[in-house]
């Protein structure tokens, strides 16, 4: 089969599975996928007065409502000052690169399953000139012996709150404390790619400003867990953050006109913000019903990790090729409107299993026990 074809096929099945989603009645989240480009726009015009004037003139290379926004996160979590960005790869270019100049050391310690490394191409060395190195191989963040330990000299040590390519696992908070204490023993300073820290506040039993005072510079995203179309910002000191505009516009991150993307991040602020509490919570009932219904169904291995999630996203293994796994959840979602998996990928396991985020929002909330039960054995019912 040439390539073409290949790609054909790839993007038949795309818009198949986007038609199957938007067609659910029953999810335990919904993708900033599942909604046409006229729906979110008319859902847009209809809730924009909850964050704004209709009236007001539209933002202008960063002012108005993006200015608002900026306010807005550098309050929630206790910074002076907070930069918009259009992406959190751009934010976090820039932050690694102003705190690179202050400390005069480039090098910056991060997990090898950290955003930058596995997504960005190498962008922080092939960009910025930066070099990373890693404390730990281990699936988890560092712990502060290893960050102590460290044959080598850093200038920063960067900590992915939740760490998502392992499961969206986050430490302890006394285990977390003791990470940015042993890194500022060496001197460096820490930064937070808090792309999903918003619903991180839960774990630690603290609120969202004291967990983000533990770092140096954070990072948020307003898309991952608050539903916005796109953005990102970057909340640290006054200095700082002054730096990162001039780094923003070199970049080419000072874009003319963000209002749709900046409303949107203001909306899921009021809306969603003050609901991932209870999404973490019942992502613990979804975790324990699905860990049920696959005992019960006889399957030969499966793993969630972590067993109790520790946001509202979670990993479920199974022992199943990936592609078996994905017609399987397709099918679910086209023959009786519920879906309760996604996609599927081999990446990370042994030959012969395959892993799925699962994420519980807003939808996931209606679901029982029994629900996730039944659709899991649907699910399996499908896999053969």
């Amino acid at each position: 089969m040439d390539e073409t074809t290949d790609e054909t096929t790839e993007e038949a099945l795309r818009r198949r599975r986007l038609a199957a989603w938007r067609g659910s009645r029953r999810m335990l989240w919904r993708g900033p996928a599942d909604r046409t480009v006229g729906e979110r726009l008319t859902q847009l015009a209809a809730d924009a007065g909850e964050v704004c004037d209709p009236g007001d003139t539209p933002d202008l290379y960063g002012d108005g409502v993006v200015a608002e926004l900026e306010r807005r996160v550098a309050s929630l979590l206790g910074f002076p000052e907070a930069v918009y960005f259009p992406t959190g790869t751009m934010a976090q270019q820039v932050a690694l690169r102003c705190w690179a100049g202050r400390t005069r050391d480039t090098t910056v310690a991060l997990h090898p399953m950290a955003h930058p490394e596995r997504h960005e191409r190498g962008a922080f060395g092939a960009v910025s000139g930066l070099r990373t190195v890693h404390p730990t191989r281990e699936p988890r963040l560092p712990t502060a012996r290893e960050v102590t330990d460290f044959e080598e000299p850093f200038g920063a040590l960067m900590l992915e709150l939740p760490l998502r390519d392992a499961g969206f696992l986050l430490p302890e908070w006394d285990e977390l404390t003791e990470v940015v204490k042993a890194a500022r023993e060496r001197d460096a300073v820490v930064h937070f790619d808090g792309a999903r820290l918003w619903e991180c506040a839960s774990h630690f039993g603290r609120p969202l400003a004291e967990v983000a005072a533990l770092a140096d510079s954070v990072y948020v995203s307003f898309y991952k867990s608050l539903g916005a179309l796109s953005g990102a910002a970057l909340a640290g000191p006054a200095e700082v953050m002054a730096e990162a505009r001039a780094w923003r516009h070199r970049y080419g991150g000072l874009v003319f006109q963000q209002y749709p993307a900046a409303l949107t991040a203001l909306l899921g602020l009021e809306r969603e913000l003050p609901r991932l509490p209870s999404y973490v919570a019942h992502a613990k009932v979804v975790a324990a019903a699905m860990a049920d219904a696959f005992r019960e169904a006889g399957v030969p291995w499966f793993r969630l990790n972590p067993p109790v999630p520790h946001t509202h996203q979670f990993h479920v293994w199974l022992p199943y090729e990936s592609e078996r796994l994905g017609r399987a959840a397709l099918e679910q979602s086209e023959e009786t409107g519920v879906t309760l998996f996604r996609g599927w990928y081999p990446e990370g396991g042994a030959p012969g299993t395959s892993v799925t985020e699962v994420t519980v929002a807003g939808p996931g909330l209606e679901w029982t026990e029994g629900d996730v039960g039944e659709a899991v054995r649907g699910f399996l019912g499908r896999v053969g």
